[in-house]
């Protein structure tokens, strides 16, 4: 039987303030490491809109979306306990936009240990601890200034149909 490939969809949340980019710890299978704001794509919401849901769960911050940073697409293969490989493709629709207040009450999503600021010298300096090499793609495309319109993503009116 021929299995249809299906990449992992994400998003992520590229928040740059002073010099300093907004990173999450995550408990992982492979130990703690750090990542952007980011996880799935769930059913009946827009990119835009997951990438603000995500930040908000990992970060307690309210997150708005201004522009399309870009797409991108990486690999990863999980050693599996039975001696085979879990091998994943993600699909990445990175945001960067406005931080917003903390929202009162609000606990850091299951996994995510602590926030932290790093700057772009500390974040390169931590490859070997980042979840994804799309962190430091993502942060120097946005440091070079790489901006889409949030319109470059259409989003159909049938896919907010689907039950959350």
């Amino acid at each position: 039987m021929n299995m249809r490939w299906k990449p992992s969809v994400t998003v992520a949340a590229i928040i740059e303030r002073e010099g300093r980019f907004l990173l999450v710890e995550e408990e992982t299978p492979e130990g703690l490491k750090l990542n952007n704001p980011a996880g799935h794509l769930d059913p009946g919401e827009s990119p835009a809109e997951g990438c603000a849901r995500e930040a908000l769960e990992e970060t307690t911050h309210r997150f708005r979306p201004t522009h399309l940073l870009g797409i991108y697409l990486s690999r990863f293969q999980r050693p599996q306990p039975d001696g085979g490989v879990e091998d994943i493709t993600y699909l990445r629709f990175a945001f960067a936009g406005e931080l917003g207040a903390v929202e009162p009450g609000r606990q850091l999503d299951t996994g995510i240990v602590r926030t932290l600021w790093l700057t772009p010298e500390e974040i390169r300096a931590s490859v070997a601890r980042h979840r994804s090499p799309l962190l430091v793609r993502c942060m120097e495309d946005h440091l070079r200034g790489q901006r889409y319109p949030l319109e470059s993503v259409y989003t159909d009116t049938t896919v907010q149909l689907l039950q959350r």
